[in-house]
């Protein structure tokens, strides 16, 4: 297609297709956790990974995949990733076990990887400076109606056809989106020959891997050994050594380094990516806790769970553009400091609110409150890191900017996952000693311990809503310990689940802060678009 004749929001709509379906992936696979705990035999830990390895395989080439572009073409990248994608999802739609499903999941992060900076490239190939809130805007209400349709269809699949078909979908979805993008979108090619700095590459998978591992499995393995000699702290010291020498290298490295550390001596720039990494963490880590919850413990199937957290999404995708074209106008940085501490305050309010009898219902206007406040973040948050960048450094900068994003995302998916579960080791004893004094007095070390035992099960979260009993139950008994388990379970769960959504919303605090830093966005040229990208892609939620 002659890219003088090409319809820019045509091609920006193709481009949203695949970026609908990979928002569509996450937000589907929240809904779906407590059925694959239950359907794949797995423990929390295992499930923690299925998202994690897909952050990790996905923030890691970013950096990379956006000069892949450069090379061979946006265009070209795009439909690769789109085509390992969709396989991806197709694979673990069949997968048969928690192992093979987080292969799956790997594979599918590195096609996402792939697709990521070109969709950014083309918006500002496509786009002038001064008209990109709204294409900018358009992108952050294809990420609100995602994760409105993927809790509710997620839903609808789990409840009806299993939770295989969370990832099927995404087949029907990546055929069309392909066909759109051969049709719509021009094969431009940049024809940039760049250096790939491959011992940078090395030191940033190795590092990120071993620190994102030592931080995850630390609970698993009790902050212990986990083969041999080598221990949980070596592994976590390793990974930030790596990391250490990675940022070393890259200020060493005079050729063309991965990571252009000059790019941080800008202010704007260098508060919007630490503002960028606690929005990451956040919507990445909220709803592991969230969905049980409404799940296992309310008793909600994955459609009903599906249909209350919609308001959260229905809001986003309402102000997003609003906030995208309003950042056009004028500074953002209060726009985007409301923006987190209005989700800050609704999630500490969900946390507040969470009771073992709670009416869902009730939870409403906190995840209204954190609607609006996602809305108010992307577009001008994006704007704001950009406006001080020089034309020849955005393409480095674009990577940065959704690296350090996803790397939040990483680093909140391990950090809440291991927190939950330490929470649960000390509240499901607390809640069954609790409950246990309503037994016969002979009967209440016994429950207790079984109870303790039996805690990190998987059942324990499956949509029943309550733990299997414990070994050696007399039968005379069964009933009125198996409600004492089950009101057991439902407060040690909830009182974990209240105290971990409280580190989400203080790390957004911490964002909050990092905006009092930034400048007002700086007015920019109605010149011809950069070749290289702005960057404004919504995490997932």
């Amino acid at each position: 297609m002659n890219r003088q004749t090409t319809n820019p929001w045509a091609a920006l709509s193709a481009l949203c297709i695949g970026f609908f379906m990979i928002m569509l992936d996450t937000t589907i696979v929240n809904v779906a956790i407590p059925s694959m705990l239950s359907g794949l035999h797995a423990g929390l830990n295992d499930i923690v990974w299925v998202n994690s390895i897909y952050l990790l395989t996905y923030a890691v080439p970013l950096l990379l995949t956006g000069r892949l572009g450069d090379r061979f073409g946006p265009k070209r990248m795009f439909m690769a990733g789109l085509v390992i994608f969709t396989g991806a999802s197709l694979w673990c739609g069949l997968a048969g076990s928690v192992e093979l499903l987080i292969a799956a999941r790997a594979v599918q992060g590195l096609g996402a990887a792939a697709m990521t900076p070109q969709t950014m490239a083309f918006i500002t190939r496509l786009f002038k400076p001064s008209e990109r809130g709204a294409p900018m805007g358009m992108w952050g209400a294809v990420a609100g109606v995602a994760t409105i349709a993927g809790p509710l269809l997620g839903g609808l699949l789990v409840d009806n056809l299993g939770w295989e078909w969370i990832f099927f979908v995404n087949v029907p979805i990546g055929v069309i989106g392909l066909i759109m993008t051969i049709f719509l979108v021009p094969d431009w090619q940049p024809k940039h020959s760049h250096s790939f700095d491959l011992l940078g590459i090395l030191l940033c998978c190795l590092g990120l891997t071993a620190l994102v591992f030592g931080v995850q499995n630390g609970q698993h393995y009790d902050w212990g050994t986990v083969t041999g000699s080598i221990t949980i702290t070596e592994i976590i010291v390793a990974g930030v050594v790596l990391l250490i020498a990675f940022v070393v290298w890259q200020a060493m490295n005079k050729r063309e380094p991965l990571m252009q550390l000059a790019l941080f001596r800008i202010r704007n720039f260098s508060f919007a990516n630490l503002a960028n990494v606690t929005i990451g963490f956040t919507l990445t880590g909220m709803f592991l806790p969230l969905v049980i919850y409404i799940q296992s413990v309310l008793g909600y199937t994955p459609l009903a769970s599906g249909v209350v957290t919609a308001p959260m999404s229905l809001v986003s995708g309402v102000v997003a553009p609003f906030a995208g074209k309003f950042s056009d106008r004028i500074s953002g940085k209060y726009l985007v400091m409301f923006g987190f501490l209005s989700l800050a305050a609704g999630v500490a309010l969900l946390s507040l609110q969470a009771q073992p009898t709670s009416n869902p219902w009730s939870f409403t206007p906190a995840l209204m409150l954190c609607g609006l406040g996602i809305g108010c973040i992307f577009s001008p948050l994006a704007n704001l890191a950009m406006s001080d960048v020089q034309p020849q450094l955005m393409g480095g900068a674009s990577g940065i900017f959704n690296t350090s994003r996803q790397i939040g995302g990483v680093l909140g998916s391990a950090a809440i996952g291991v927190l939950l579960q330490a929470r649960l080791t000390v509240s499901m004893p607390a809640a069954a000693s609790d409950a246990a004094q309503a037994l016969p007095e002979n009967l209440r070390k016994p429950f207790v311990d079984g109870f303790t035992n039996s805690a990190a099960s998987a059942g324990e979260f499956g949509p029943s809503g309550g733990p299997q009993l414990p070994p050696g139950v007399p039968q005379q008994v069964a009933e009125q310990l198996r409600h004492t388990a089950t009101t057991a379970f439902h407060q040690g769960f909830t009182d974990a689940a209240k105290v971990t959504l409280l580190m989400p919303a203080v790390v957004l605090v911490l964002g909050a802060v990092a905006c009092i830093g930034m400048r007002g966005r700086s007015k920019q040229s109605d010149a011809a678009p950069s070749p290289r990208p702005t960057v404004v892609e919504p995490v997932s939620h």
